[in-house]
């Protein structure tokens, strides 16, 4: 193929760069990609990833039609089932599925037959996609900064992409299922199905929770005088010093640019939390200081997500509470009152609620008030 007639050579000056697209382009149409597929890259400068993209892609042999009757699932339930991990549909005689997405069609199905209920199990199936695709993202961040070497042309990156994908995915692989065998095995030990669950034949989604969040102060104002670089940089050492310091019972919930929340049936675990945050912080170089607010109170937790007042009351609180402190409300100071000393931060009006809430300030037993 005469790649320079085909407009493939375009914007590149140096000639062992034009050599190395020519290697690379030989070898992706040897390995089957199509005129159209190799233009389209190069449109796009994603030439060097498809060689990686032929090794995760898998071989195209079924169409979404075929996938649903090999299943069992309704052509409809199979498109739902795809969207909720987040993933384009295609037509539905694209022949664009492989036998892996055959595997896991019929794995739903199996579901259904265990008796989970369609509904539910899409709301569990879009946890798990958005938790992939944020994983896959870090993945694919890390990736690029580990095997990107200055200097590269574009046949010797592209084949130690493909080699390192090679190797990674096996590895990948295992460390998911250990991981989500390790958090199933940690959700049963704080998890209980008591008399009332057992007459009312369903477990509640509503219990008794203490709820934090801990935010950076000032990260709004900072962001109009910093780049977006050291804002993200900021929230991913919050991320690396929250996951430092939580330890179960207490856990991350999510993290929701500079704020993490955490939810614990502990309370004083959830508080001696906050303030080890906190301090954390204060040692930090170049860290703005935390604050945090804990609730504690009846809390709705769908989908590995928590909602209701409770949630709402501790968010409201942390913007209420001064740098390198923790505030929170009178439940939580009752449920914890022997594990700290305490001082009355007054009455706060909340947004959302009538009535003004009693709020405290917990410190370490013996610590001088700050």
């Amino acid at each position: 193929m005469d790649w320079e007639a085909e407009g493939l050579l375009e914007g590149l000056e140096d000639e062992a760069e034009r050599d190395a697209r020519r290697q690379l382009l030989d070898h992706l149409q040897n390995a089957g990609s199509s005129l159209d597929d190799l233009r389209q890259a190069v449109k796009e400068d994603r030439l060097v990833l498809l060689p990686v993209e032929r090794f995760l892609a898998g071989s195209a042999r079924y169409t979404q039609r075929e996938i649903a009757e090999a299943s069992g699932l309704e052509l409809e339930q199979l498109a739902e089932f795809r969207q909720a991990l987040g993933l384009a549909v295609p037509g539905p005689d694209a022949r664009v599925y492989t036998d892996e997405d055959l595997v896991t069609a019929q794995d739903a199905a199996a579901l259904a037959e265990m008796g989970f209920a369609f509904e539910e199990t899409l709301e569990v199936t879009r946890v798990l996609g958005r938790g992939m695709s944020r994983y896959a993202e870090a993945l694919r961040v890390l990736f690029a900064q580990t095997f990107l070497e200055p200097g590269d042309n574009e046949v010797d990156l592209a084949k130690r992409l493909a080699d390192a994908a090679g190797e990674l995915l096996p590895l990948s692989s295992r460390m998911l299922d250990h991981t989500f065998l390790l958090h199933i095995r940690q959700g049963l030990r704080t998890d209980y199905i008591g008399l009332a669950e057992r007459t009312a034949g369903k477990v509640s989604d509503t219990s008794e929770t203490s709820v934090a969040f801990a935010d950076l102060v000032g990260f709004t104002e900072l962001g109009e005088t910093v780049g977006v670089e050291e804002l993200g940089g900021l929230a991913g050492r919050l991320a690396k010093l929250a996951g430092s310091v939580v330890a179960p019972p207490v856990r991350v919930v999510k993290q929701i640019g500079d704020a993490v929340m955490l939810v614990s049936p502990d309370v004083p675990a959830t508080v001696a939390t906050c303030l080890a945050l906190v301090e954390r912080a204060e040692g930090e170089e170049d860290f703005p200081p935390l604050r945090a607010g804990v609730a504690y109170g009846p809390a709705v937790n769908r989908w590995g997500d928590w909602f209701g007042s409770t949630v709402n009351v501790a968010s409201r609180l942390t913007a209420r509470a001064r740098p390198g402190a923790v505030l929170v409300t009178e439940p939580v100071r009752e449920a914890a009152a022997d594990r700290f000393d305490w001082s009355s931060a007054g009455e706060k009006k909340l947004k959302g609620l009538q009535k003004p809430v009693k709020t405290y300030r917990p410190r370490p037993r013996g610590s001088k008030e700050g």
